[in-house]
């Protein structure tokens, strides 16, 4: 017997919901091997390609300095 084949005949008999707990397991596995890793500024680009898509407001720069400060805790030290 392969070892795929023993593999499916083990994940075969456990119960759904454990089933599905493997194949979380085997997802993050994969997504662990640097083969299977997207580029940072590839994944970012597609984030802002589906926010562009969806329609909502891209924040500009003041925007982004404001939304940082405003989870930092203020605008403190900021001169604007």
């Amino acid at each position: 017997m392969s070892s795929e084949q023993h593999f499916l005949t083990k994940w075969r008999s456990l119960p759904q919901d454990k089933q599905k707990e493997v194949l979380d397991f085997v997802e993050f596995l994969g997504l662990k091997t640097s083969v299977n890793k997207i580029p940072l500024g590839e994944r970012l680009q597609k984030i802002r390609t589906r926010i562009v898509a969806s329609g909502k407001h891209l924040l500009d720069e003041d925007e982004i300095e404001k939304e940082l400060a405003s989870r930092r805790g203020g605008l403190q030290g900021r001169e604007e």
